[in-house]
């Protein structure tokens, strides 16, 4: 909440990486926009661009993943 007692919604944006069963979940129940809890471990990977330089990638490597329901909006 902020000091003025309102909430305060924060959207974060993640790379997954998630394979078989995991991935088919992903895909089929989730959403744009759908609140989840995901447990994992951390990898940040390195590649060239087009242009050659370097960029560098931090992803969550999925090994459980939970869709949580969404708070009503009133």
């Amino acid at each position: 909440y902020s000091a003025k007692g309102e909430k305060v919604v924060n959207t974060n944006w993640h790379n997954l990486v998630a394979w078989d069963n995991k991935a088919d979940f992903l895909e089929k129940y989730l959403n744009k926009g759908s609140l989840v809890m995901v447990n994992g471990r951390l990898s940040t990977r390195s590649y060239e661009s087009k242009e050659g330089t370097t960029k560098y990638v931090t992803e969550v490597i999925v090994s459980e993943v939970m869709k949580l329901n969404q708070e009503s909006k009133s």
